[in-house]
This record gives C-alpha cells, structure tokens and sequence, in this order.
C-alpha cells in the first residue's frame, strides 16, 4: 500500500504519462503561451497555442523518468540565471556528504526560486537534488500540481478543514519526510515558517519543528535523537534585488492600513512567474551547520536553527543602502536610489524595512554573516 500516494513525488515509472496529460491540458499551454508570448496579439493565441503543442510533444518524448526531467529543468535553470542574476554563490555547500539525506530548513523569500538555487548547487556539485516541501494552496490549477510533484515536490495539505483531518495531514507529512530521510537517504527543503517572509525577518515556526517530531514521537524516540536523526541543515538564501518587492509591500501595506488583504485568484502562479523572470542581482545561498547537538525541546531547535539562518543571512549592499535610508543617511549607491526612485510613495517605507529588516536582525542578536 503506499501511503503516501496522494502527496508524494511522481515515480520514474508514471513521468511519461503525466507528461503526456499536461500536453494534452489546454490550460497548461494557454499558461505557457502567456508566459512567452506576453506582447503578441490576442489573435494569434490559438496558432500559438498550436505550435507550442507541437515542441513541447517532440521535447517530452524524450523524457522518460525524474531525472531527465530535472535535466531539462536545469538548462531552463541555467539560461533564468544568465538572464536575471548577476552571479549565483554557494556557502558552506563543502560540508554536505554524498549519499546523505539532509532536511534543509531555509528562509523563504520566492515560491519558486528558493529551492530552485538549492537544487541547482546541490546539482553543481554533484549531490543529490531536493524533493520540496509545497503547501496545496498553490495548486489551485491541476497542471501546477503536475509539474511540480515531476519536480520531486511533495505536497502540504494545508487547507484541509477540521482538527482530526489536519492532524492526519500533519502525521502523515511527518511519516513521509521522516520515511524519506532516515529510509531513502533523500534530500528535503522546507521552509521555514508557512508563506514567504515578506518583510524580510526571518523566524522558525515551532509548528513545523513539532510536525518533524510527530512520526518519531509514535516511535517513542526521544526529541533530541529523533531531530538528530533528520539531520536538519539551516539555509540562508539572500537576493540582492525581489522581483516581487513592490507586490509584497503593497500586500503588507494594505493589511496595515485596511485589516486585510484579499490575494487575486491566481496570485501566486503570477508571483512564481515574476520570481522567475525578475531581476535578482547577485544570490547568495548559505549552507549551514548540520545541528547534530542536543536540542531538548521545539523551542531550542527554533533557536538554533534562527541563530544559523540570521547569522549566515549574506548582507547585500541593497540591505545597507536601505538601512542608510531608512536613517535618513545617503546610500553611496547610485542603482538601489535609482531602483527606488520607481517605489510607489505610500509603499517606500515598507520596501526599505523589507531590504533592511536582514541587517537590523543580524545587529540587534551581535550576529554577522560572514
């Protein structure tokens, strides 16, 4: 019986005929046509819509298992990176073992792109790529779900309703990443708290640290064992500039102001697409230390892992222009003043808390990345 069937990753084995499906889903080539066609005339959708049909049913016959698909994926990967980042770097990533099924608990900045720059180093220096942690509320559209769990994305049942069922979703999420690790070996990124982090602080949901716990718990493995067994690496992942910037602070913003804040039905397919596409500067993804000591309760873990992601966080020089800004100082840095020049008014202080939020956290703990 596999129990995990509903959540886990596509098997080598079902790769062809969910690839099949999609190119066989309007939706999905209509996506791709907007995507890559934004500035085309209406007109010509459906002739587009035919040709990308086409290509993609030449390209996915040659594609029979997970691995090659993630080879593809990595060339897509290569050319986002020559078009929208000024340099990729890599910390830390010397301390990882070949073979090892590591549990990479990160800060969350992009839906997207987070676990893609890890997976990519990961990949560079010959290790085993991530099966990746993904909350159902992005798989509004069937086609995401299929791309994503090709990927090796196992899905977060978090809208499920009820306190019996979510604590089944939760046991059942912890039996798969605990199965994973200790059993396969496998590699898996979370992050670190539900949604993105949008005014750039960074903090450990306990709730996930105790999720963690659950499978082992059955097991009666003690707390400090059962976490040293998952082998849980912090990872700081920093961008210079957030192609979503403006759209996080508007979301902050209008919260703030109104209460509330209602997302557009496919929000976050369009955040995965500016993400992706959107100018990035230099990434910095910081690997950090295995914490392999002691850690008696969820509340120490948090602490640890914090300590390691506010620590290693790489500061970019957009952090120090917006603190100095924020200050009412000036920047010395003629591109961040430009790129700000093009902040809405109402949301230029949210943006500058956002970019400097990274910096101010690392002062006020006497921490410092190096």
């Amino acid at each position: 019986m596999d129990q995990f069937h509903d959540i886990r990753p596509y098997n080598d084995d079902e790769v062809a005929g969910v690839l099949q499906n999609l190119v066989n889903t309007p939706d999905f080539i209509d996506t791709i046509v907007g995507f890559k066609f934004t500035k085309w005339p209406q007109w010509t959708r459906g002739f587009l819509a035919m040709v990308v049909k086409h290509v993609l049913q030449k390209e996915v016959r040659k594609i029979n298992d997970v691995h090659a698909f993630q080879m593809q994926v990595a060339d897509y990967m290569e050319r986002m990176i020559k078009t929208t980042t000024s340099n990729v770097e890599y910390r830390g990533i010397e301390k990882l073992a070949k073979n090892e099924g590591y549990l990479f608990l990160s800060n969350h900045r992009d839906i997207a792109m987070d676990p893609a720059f890890v997976n990519y180093g990961l990949y560079l220096n010959g290790l085993d790529t991530v099966r990746i942690a993904i909350g159902d509320n992005l798989l509004r559209r069937p086609f995401v779900s299929d791309l994503m769990r090709l990927n090796k994305s196992f899905i977060v049942k978090r809208s499920v309703n009820g306190v019996r069922e979510m604590m089944a979703a939760f046991g059942q999420l912890s039996d798969y990443i605990t199965h994973s690790l200790t059993q396969e070996h496998c590699n898996i990124w979370i992050a670190q708290k539900e949604g993105r982090a949008k005014d750039g602080l960074d903090q450990t949901d306990p709730a996930i640290i105790k999720m963690f716990f659950m499978s082992q718990k059955k097991q009666k493995v003690a707390f400090p064992e059962a976490m040293q067994n998952l082998k849980i690496v912090p990872v700081s992942i920093s961008y210079e500039y957030d192609p979503c910037a403006f759209d996080k602070a508007r979301e902050l913003h209008e919260k703030s102001t109104t209460g509330s804040y209602q997302k557009a039905e496919f929000e976050d397919i369009d955040s995965i697409r500016k993400g992706i596409v959107g100018r990035k500067g230099k990434v910095i993804v910081t690997f950090g230390d295995v914490i392999d000591h002691n850690c008696a309760t969820p509340d120490e873990m948090v602490a640890e892992v914090d300590r390691q992601i506010i620590g290693s966080y790489a500061i970019q020089s957009t952090n120090e222009a917006a603190l100095k800004m924020l200050n009412g100082e000036p920047t010395g840095d003629s591109v961040f003043d430009e790129y700000m020049t093009t902040c809405p008014e109402e949301l230029r202080e949210t943006v500058l808390r956002m970019y400097a939020n990274p910096l101010i956290q690392q002062q006020e703990r006497g921490l410092s990345s190096h």
